[in-house]
């Protein structure tokens, strides 16, 4: 079957490799459609934290079922798309319900090669009903899922103030949800394509250029005085992180979707008289890609908005180090199989 690996930063190869032999408890998925994310360009850059080389990139997925062992609710040749964060089961994460921060966890395309291959297997209780939506619509319910579930862990209430930092494909996704959470949101990006995008796309009502304006300043006037109750960091940048802690209301809650690889650094006497929350956010649940789904289905988020370039399988290799450059205007690249 045809692959496609990252064998080296900056380095992509096709190939090729045996098909799946089905194995006890798995599904075989024979791939359609691949989202690229932060996650493929960070790694394409040598700058993606848990990583090794040569991975297959990719798990942003969606495709038909070909088969399945312990799977009876489906049907092979049905539209699926999967949870790719494959979790253990026993540890204490799991046992409490968090699977999707589970210590021994190996997410695909990350720790296990991912979904740049003709057919892909993966745990059957990993698997998700396309329940009617296009192959494009199921390989953006990952990312999606990645801001709703953050929206989740702020506990977002319906009125209050949140400001999203960073209106990339995560960011943007955790303004889609904060809104249908009721939110009045703000978006926060140093891009103003992006800004429009939120304003055209996303009905979100408030920007702030952080690269034009005083953010503070500005987060102060939506606000009336107040802050924000809920500040949400999709940057993955330490400077940005950092300043986050100062946009933030007095009781307010800060989710980190965002990773980095060094320290946070907080005037603890400005975070203690807050009495500040301060959350991080990892991955997503089975209720979060369900929460996704429903909203899609429902008409409240619409998938083909994110869907900004394409190219077919024997073409990434040409165009995948573009989608990396902010000025090419990449929301989300789609690759069709």
């Amino acid at each position: 079957m045809k692959t496609l690996t990252c064998t080296t930063p900056g380095q992509l190869s096709y190939g090729e490799s045996p098909k799946p032999e089905l194995k006890k408890g798995h599904a075989i998925i024979r791939i359609r459609r691949i989202g690229i994310c932060g996650t493929d360009l960070h790694a394409f850059e040598g700058t993606q934290p848990f990583f090794s080389y040569p991975r297959v990139l990719g798990h942003e997925l969606s495709g038909e079922l070909v088969e399945a062992d312990g799977a009876p609710d489906f049907t092979a040749g049905e539209s699926v798309t999967c949870i790719p964060y494959f979790n253990c089961g026993q540890c204490i994460a799991c046992r409490n319900g968090k699977p999707n921060c589970c210590t021994n966890i190996a997410v695909c395309g990350v720790h296990t090669d991912g979904g740049m291959v003709e057919y892909l297997q993966v745990p059957s209780t990993a698997l998700l009903r396309g329940n009617g939506l296009s192959f494009d619509a199921l390989a953006l319910v990952e990312p999606l899922a990645i801001g709703a579930h953050g929206v989740r862990r702020a506990n977002v209430q319906p009125g209050e103030f949140v400001a999203v930092i960073g209106a990339g494909p995560i960011g943007l996704g955790i303004l889609e949800f904060a809104r249908i959470a009721g939110a009045q949101v703000i978006a926060v990006d140093i891009h103003e394509g992006r800004l429009d995008f939120c304003r055209s796309k996303l009905n979100i009502a408030h920007t702030i250029n952080a690269s034009k304006e005083n953010v503070a300043e500005a987060l102060k006037g939506i606000t009336n005085g107040d802050f924000p109750t809920v500040v949400i960091d999709a940057t993955g940048s330490q400077r940005a992180i950092n300043e986050g802690f100062h946009y933030l209301a007095h009781g307010g809650r800060y989710v980190l979707v965002g990773l980095q690889r060094g320290e946070l650094i907080v005037s603890h006497p400005e975070f203690h008289k807050r009495e500040a929350t301060l959350m991080s956010s990892r991955n997503a649940t089975r209720q979060d890609f369900e929460h996704v789904m429903q909203a899609m289905m429902s008409g409240a988020v619409d998938p083909t908005n994110y869907i900004t370039h394409r190219v077919n399988f024997d073409e990434v290799t040409a165009h995948f180090a573009s989608w990396i450059n902010p000025a090419n205007g990449v929301i989300k690249a789609m690759i069709n199989f």
